[in-house]
Parts: structure tokens; sequence; C-alpha cells
């Protein structure tokens, strides 16, 4: 074996073996002392939609007289609130997207009980303080941002959920002249502000005497009570979401099982596999060592593709996963297209070495052309579409995106290393020798 030719072994090998430690890391995970990585089969590892995992669908329409452009600004701003009560509560993976002109759609994984996450959205936050005399000392609109948090908050020296709300500069001025009149009644018992939630009383803190100077004037307000990390967290949540532009009334609720969504995945799976194995089959009957080298750039394109599906957190969806059975043919494509230029450097007589680069260099305009085209495709799914929709767009777009990566420069490289291993001879690239001109 010469030089060249253990170079060419020795990168092969290297090459392998990357690919294989990127497959096993995709589907398996690693941990190395604190740095872990969860495998793509593992549960949390990636998002599922609602079709795959499971939960409740609720769809809404605004009670409003409104049309037009008042219409559109009012519905995104109810699908923005929409959006933060659903952060607000943890559902980090559930989706809201507006349907027609008044209608908002809420797909929230996991949760079964679709009449429970209805209440939960529609579930307001009018928040106002009140004096001994029952009079509004503050409002919502004076309160820029709630948080909860888990801390001391008085004297027991025991830690308790509280919520903190940070003021406006006007509420804080508010806040402090308030508390400083209500701690000059310290002494009749009268020091108390009343925090009301919807009309209710939620917390009746008293104000020290000490602060009948200045006030409380620290710029933030805390409510404290009987509460649980959960119900501290929705409060806070509700707080920042604030109110909804118009008044919504539920139109439709479904729940979709989550042994139906399993079935599907590993249905989906099943079949994508199958797929691409046939298609890894017939590359390599028909196009011998390019094929083979394409199928090992496909295993490698599979590999970075669960990667980026575990790294972004993409909800992946059913559309989804049609979204990648089609990146996958746009790669197949790629390579079919390239290997196809390749054979006819061939049949002119070029070595395989020639015949790859002039090749190559003759399919890259259609290759870029047709990905690009694809992508462009996506974004406008992306930006403008909705829901499942909105899925197949985003794992197209990184599908589309790896497969035009390793069908130009995974598959280039490892034909250049089938070359230097001694793999040149034109009957190894599916070309009879008698088709070759001046053969």
């Amino acid at each position: 074996m010469n030089y060249q030719r253990a170079v060419s072994v020795s990168r092969f090998i290297l090459v392998l073996l990357i690919i294989s430690l990127l497959l096993s890391i995709a589907v398996f995970g690693f941990k190395v002392g604190s740095v872990s990585q969860k495998g793509i089969f593992e549960e949390g590892a990636i998002t599922l939609g609602l079709d795959l995992e499971g939960g409740s669908s609720i769809t809404y329409q605004a009670q409003t007289e409104e049309t037009g452009e008042e219409l559109k600004r009012g519905m995104d701003s109810v699908l923005q609130v929409m959006r933060q009560r659903l952060d607000s509560q943890g559902l980090t993976e559930a989706l809201a997207y507006l349907v027609g002109d008044d209608m908002v759609t809420v797909e929230i994984p996991s949760v079964s009980d679709p009449a429970k996450a209805a209440e939960t959205l529609m579930a307001t936050a009018v928040l106002t303080f009140k004096n001994y005399e029952k009079e509004t000392v503050l409002e919502g609109s004076d309160v820029e941002s709630a948080s909860w948090k888990y801390d001391i908050i008085d004297d027991s020296g025991l830690n308790k959920y509280y919520v903190d709300l940070q003021l406006t500069d006007a509420g804080s001025v508010k806040f402090a002249e308030a508390t400083k009149i209500a701690a000059s009644k310290a002494s009749s018992g009268q020091n108390i502000i009343y925090i009301y939630m919807d009309e209710q009383v939620i917390s009746a803190p008293s104000v020290d005497a000490k602060y009948a100077d200045k006030g409380l004037n620290e710029g933030n307000a805390v409510i404290s009570g009987s509460f649980t990390e959960e119900s501290a967290k929705a409060l806070a949540g509700q707080i920042n979401a604030g109110a909804l532009e118009y008044k919504l009334n539920s139109v439709e609720q479904s729940t979709v099982g989550a042994t139906l969504g399993e079935k599907s995945l590993v249905t989906s799976l099943k079949a994508g596999a199958i797929g691409l194995a046939l298609v890894m089959i017939f590359m390599i009957a028909y196009y011998r060592v390019p094929g083979l080298m394409a199928s090992i750039s496909l295993t490698a394109y599979m590999a970075l593709f669960m990667l980026a599906l575990i790294i972004t957190k993409a909800n992946l969806t059913l559309p989804g996963i049609a979204g990648i059975i089609l990146s996958i043919g746009m790669a197949v494509d790629a390579n079919v297209v390239i290997f196809e230029r390749v054979k006819e450097e061939l049949r002119l007589g070029k070595s395989a070495k020639a015949a790859v680069k002039a090749g190559q260099h003759r399919a890259l305009a259609a290759v870029i052309d047709s990905n690009v085209t694809t992508l462009i495709a996506a974004g406008v799914l992306i930006l403008l579409g909705a829901g499942t929709i909105k899925g197949f767009g985003i794992t197209l777009l990184i599908g589309v995106s790896i497969s035009m990566i390793t069908a130009i420069y995974v598959t280039r490289a490892l034909l250049y290393l089938g070359i230097g291993l001694g793999l040149s001879d034109i009957k190894l690239y599916g070309v009879k020798k008698e088709s070759v001109k001046n053969a």
C-alpha cells in the first residue's frame, strides 16, 4: 500500500468514525461529567406536537363588530396575550395561532382536559390596591411586571412563595404616598392596604408606623399569602399577561389521545426508515461507489438532522415528519443530479477524479437553485403559516439546509476519498466501457 492510499484509508476511517459518533450521540445521547445530552428517543429530548403527544385543542371566537384593520390589530393583540399566558403557565410547548379573521386556536400538548385548559387561559387578573376606606390607591396599570419568588419575607424566618411587583415610576409615587398615609394610622389599626384580584381580597398587609415619613418607596410591592409554587406562578403570569382585547367564546374543544399520537409517530418513523433503506439499496445498486458514498452521506445527514431537532427544540408534528421525508428526498435528488453529471463526464473519457470535479461543478447550479427555492418556500410557511403548517416549514428548512451541505460537501469529499482508495474503475461508477467516447 503506497503512502497516498494509506492516507486516504486513514481519512476514510476517520470520517466513518466521526459520522458514527454523531449518529451515536443523536440516538443514544451522551454524558461527560456535568455535561449531558439526551438521545432523540429519550423522553423530553424533542418537543412533540399535539398530534404526536396528545393534548387539548381549543378554538375561540372574538365577540366584536370590528372589521378590517381594527379587527386585525385586535386579534394580533389577543394572540400575543394568549402566548404570554401560555408561557407564564410554563406551557412553552403549546401553540397559539389565528384562524380566519376572528378566531384563535390554542393547542396544548399533554393536557387531556380541554375545559380545564380553557378555564386557565380565560382567567384574568384585574389587580387593585385599596386603603382601609376601600378607596383605590393603585391599579394594574401601575405595575410594570410581576414575578414569583421563594424567599424569606417576614419575621418567621421561613421561605415562602410570593409575588413581587415592580412598579412604574408613577406607580411607585402612588404606592409610597398610600403606604405613608396608611402608616400614619397605625395607632388606630387602620394601617392596612388591601390587595384585590378580580374583586377578591387576596392579601391584606399592614404598614408599619416607621414608614409614616416616606412610605414604602423602593419601587416594588409584595403579594404574600398561602401560595404554592403553582399558584404564585399563575398569579404572576396573569398579571403580566393583562386583559384580552375582546371577549372570547370557546366554539370548539377537542382532545387528541396520546396513544394515537404514539402509534402515528412509530408508524411514520418506521415508514421513513424503510423508505431511506430502500433508497440507499437502490443508489448502491445503480450508482455503485457513488451510491455507497451517498448512503454514508445520508447517514451523516440523518445524524445532523436529529441533533438539530434536539438542540433547537423544534416542535415535531406529523406534517413535520413529512417535511423530514421531503428533505431526505431533496438530499437524494441532489446526489442523483451530481452522479448523472459525473457519469456523463466519465463517458467523455475523463478519469474518475476529473469526472467527479467536472460533474460536481456542472451540477452545482441546479442543486443550489432547487434547494434555495425550497428554502424560500419553507421560510414563507414559517412566517405566514400557523400550527402544523409552521412545523412542516421548520423541519423542511432545517432538513434542506443540512441536505444541501451534505450533498455538496460531504458526498464530494467521500468520492475523492474513494478514488484515493483505488476505486477509480468506471465500472464502479455504473458506466459501461463500451459507452465511453473513443474507448
